[in-house]
């Protein structure tokens, strides 16, 4: 019989104390020890819900010394939570190693899900949610930072980043000169709380906007960057030429070209030629 505990992985409020779900609190009460990222900042949010359960420290800079204390506490049969800050743990937060060591010994880790500022952001962006690439935060330094996302220039899927208040110009410009400036980006600001904030437009439009009131780059932001086209070949697949014909029976040829051309990576031009010669 296994006499272990079981570690929960509780996402909590990322502003909105609304978001904060029922069974998330009902957990964080049931729990013998709740190991959070910063126990000064939890103590709000646990005390704003009447939440009494001890808490012990778990940040970057002590993770691996601690796991050993909370392993031996699952191992005794006791549960405990693991909270970040806000959000969702793990998530560019830490925990990592805790969850990790937890399966390799066996021991059952529940995911209470609840807010995300990737995932809320990525669902108001506009852009395209089926595919996506989360960078979390990029390289402090400019040459880093722009060398990283040098390696995502090419890259067709949305892609999303965290970024700080201090650094958020910097990376905005580094952007810009590595993107170009015909790419669209979303910056969401500061989710859930009072000046939230889903701005979308150019690079330029959004580094001019938040210079326009230097108060704007405070806060919490999650940067979204549409996904690069997709080179268009001039080779019309069968595939291609299918998805062509089905389009052109209900549309004019110039349409159904750039349709075609949009959902397959097809050349525009090449199919309208290609429609013309079918005439």
């Amino acid at each position: 019989m296994n006499q272990t505990g079981t570690l929960y992985v509780v996402a909590t409020p990322i502003g909105n104390l609304q978001d904060f779900s029922p069974r998330a609190q009902s957990i964080l009460c049931q729990v013998d020890l709740i190991a959070a990222e910063d126990t000064r900042h939890s103590h709000y949010l646990l005390n704003n819900f009447g939440i009494k359960t001890p808490l012990q420290a778990l940040h970057e800079h002590n993770e691996k010394q601690q796991c050993h204390s909370l392993l031996k506490i699952l191992h005794q049969g006791k549960q405990i939570a693991l909270i970040s800050d806000a959000g969702t743990p793990l998530i560019s937060d830490p925990g990592y190693f805790l969850v990790k060591t937890a399966h390799a010994e066996n021991i059952t880790v529940i995911p209470i899900p609840g807010a995300s500022a990737l995932i809320s952001a990525l669902s108001v962006s506009g852009f395209s949610s089926n595919r996506f690439v989360f960078e979390g935060f990029l390289p402090n330094k400019s040459i880093a930072r722009q060398k990283h996302l040098s390696n995502l220039l090419k890259e067709s899927r949305t892609l999303v980043f965290y970024e700080a208040p201090h650094r958020l110009i910097n990376c905005l410009n580094d952007m810009k000169s590595i993107f170009g400036e015909s790419r669209e980006i979303v910056l969401a600001k500061e989710l859930t709380k009072v000046f939230e904030k889903v701005y979308r437009g150019s690079f330029s439009n959004i580094i001019d906007w938040l210079n326009e009131k230097p108060e704007r780059q405070k806060g919490e932001f999650v940067i979204l960057v549409e996904g690069a086209l997709k080179e268009s070949s001039d080779k019309i697949d069968v595939e291609t030429e299918r998805v062509f014909k089905i389009l052109s029976q209900e549309l004019s040829l110039k349409q159904a070209a750039k349709l075609t051309s949009r959902i397959t990576g097809a050349n525009k031009n090449s199919l309208y030629k290609f429609g013309l010669e079918q005439i």
